[in-house]
């Protein structure tokens, strides 16, 4: 008989396995052409993601398995689902008709696909890199995927006009995609999103992008998902460059 310990001790990697399957159901959503329902699984993947981690720590039960897993499931979950909504989106873009697509010539197709080959080299970094176990150096992998998510929520919102804008041109959308490429594997250090404190002396980098956080979505509501990201990239940039200038004063 499998002990009750053991079986505790899984429940991180089930978890885990549970982002992996949302993933896939993203992606299986994209392909129907239901890119709403493929953004709605990401988010889920992202809470499984979320909790995959905090149960292994309540639990203690964190194993050399448990980290494989989780880069191989966010490689699917937040490289792979949203390179292929960026894929529709472009597709969309473009004008081409549903029968055709990549074999049958149109080539910049492939361009979203760079990003989910930079998503898995972004997650290899990461395991390696022992600069990143308090913060991030250049953007995470499931923050990443939020940013295409927005424009899904965008386009079907109020603020559609402004969405628009990107999802209709298939060049924009090629220097997003090559855009959020770059950021997943660039020297940007970006701040941790743990909140050790409310005192703002303390943890004024994750309260700023909280409130800013709370006003974009009054604001924009369903539609704020991307600018949230696109605030704590600004912040991340905006601390480096204050923290770069401390260094020189001092």
């Amino acid at each position: 008989m499998i002990s009750n310990n053991r079986i505790i001790k899984s429940l991180p990697n089930t978890i885990t396995l549970l982002n992996l399957v949302a993933g896939c159901l993203s992606i299986v959503s994209a392909f129907e052409g239901n890119l709403q329902m493929a953004g709605i699984f990401i988010l889920i993947a992202a809470v499984f993601d979320f909790f995959d981690g905090f149960t292994a720590r309540l639990l203690g039960a964190y194993s050399p398995l448990g980290k494989e897993l989780d880069s191989l499931s966010d490689v699917v979950s937040f490289g792979v689902a949203p390179a292929m909504i960026l894929f529709h989106l472009l597709k969309s873009s473009l004008g081409i008709d549903g029968s055709e697509g990549l074999i049958s010539g149109h080539f910049l197709l492939a361009t979203p696909f760079i990003m989910a080959a930079f998503s898995s080299l972004r997650l290899g970094i990461f395991n390696l890199d022992e600069r990143q176990t308090s913060s991030f150096i250049g953007l995470p992998t499931p923050a990443n995927a939020m940013l295409t998510v927005g424009l899904v929520f965008g386009i079907h919102s109020g603020w559609n006009n402004i969405f628009s804008v990107f999802t209709s041109s298939p060049t924009l959308l090629i220097l997003l995609i090559l855009a959020q490429s770059a950021i997943l594997v660039c020297e940007l250090p970006m701040f941790s999103l743990k909140l050790k404190s409310l005192k703002f002396s303390v943890a004024y980098k994750q309260l700023s992008l909280i409130i800013g956080a709370i006003v974009l979505i009054a604001i924009f509501q369903t539609a704020a998902l991307s600018l949230v990201i696109l605030w704590y990239i600004f912040l991340s940039i905006f601390f480096w460059i204050l923290k770069g200038k401390e260094v020189i004063g001092s």
